[in-house]
């Protein structure tokens, strides 16, 4: 059995009722004590979503923002949306510095994108790591708990189905690696996916059929 990296080593009953696991995924962690060993029950068992529910919650919330950022990373958009790519700079920024101005820059630049891509997530999963969710000033309203997880879960399952679905498999398993490395103190990088090619330019529109002449009007009949 691999050893279990140090920030998985943590106990997982706490974290059971988060996961919200169906049977199977109830099954696959039954016995398990530490959160790493259930992660390593559910990729035997062919439950990579719930595998990565697993690791967003039992990481610490610095080190899952990280992970959200090198999976999103690792999936490049040539179209990303400039707000979108302000974001995850601001998460890794905030990474990088955990304090409250970079906490409350990675809210106002997740704010600007549409919440449709992971990078705009990983800003979310910072914001929701402390301090409160209200505007300064106002009465302090601390962000439940587990919202950086459900962040990160989000942007880790974007990335994997983002462009190509059909690699949806292989880049859960590499984003798991890439926890488990995180995990273990390590930087959890991963080799960034070539982007896919721009789609083909716009075909020219079809000229318009040429109208068929009216046939010509029948002689006049000649008088005798």
């Amino acid at each position: 059995m691999n050893q279990v990296p140090a920030k998985l080593s943590g106990p997982l009953a706490p974290l059971v009722p988060r996961l919200e696991l169906d049977g199977d995924g109830a099954k696959a962690i039954a016995g398990a004590d530490t959160a790493g060993a259930a992660v390593e029950r559910l990729v035997a068992a062919d439950l990579h979503q719930d595998a990565v529910k697993l690791l967003a919650h039992a990481l610490p919330k610095r080190e899952a923002v990280w992970w959200a950022c090198m999976c999103a990373r690792s999936v490049p958009d040539p179209a990303l949306p400039p707000e979108d790519a302000a974001a995850v700079e601001a998460a890794e920024a905030w990474v990088r510095r955990p304090d409250e101005p970079a906490r409350r820059a990675a809210a106002a630049t997740a704010e600007k994108t549409k919440f449709a891509t992971p990078e705009s997530w990983t800003a979310m999963g910072a914001f929701w790591s402390g301090g409160s969710m209200a505007p300064d000033g106002q009465v302090v309203v601390p962000p439940p708990d587990h919202l950086t997880a459900t962040a990160v879960t989000g942007a880790v399952m974007l990335a994997a189905v983002r462009h190509t679905p059909e690699k949806r498999l292989d880049r859960l398993l590499r984003f798991i690696v890439s926890a488990r490395d995180i995990a273990g103190g390590g930087a959890g990088r991963l080799q960034p996916e070539d982007p896919p090619p721009p789609p083909p330019p716009a075909a020219a529109p079809a000229a318009a059929p040429r109208p068929i002449p009216p046939p010509p009007s029948p002689p006049s009949p000649r008088m005798p």
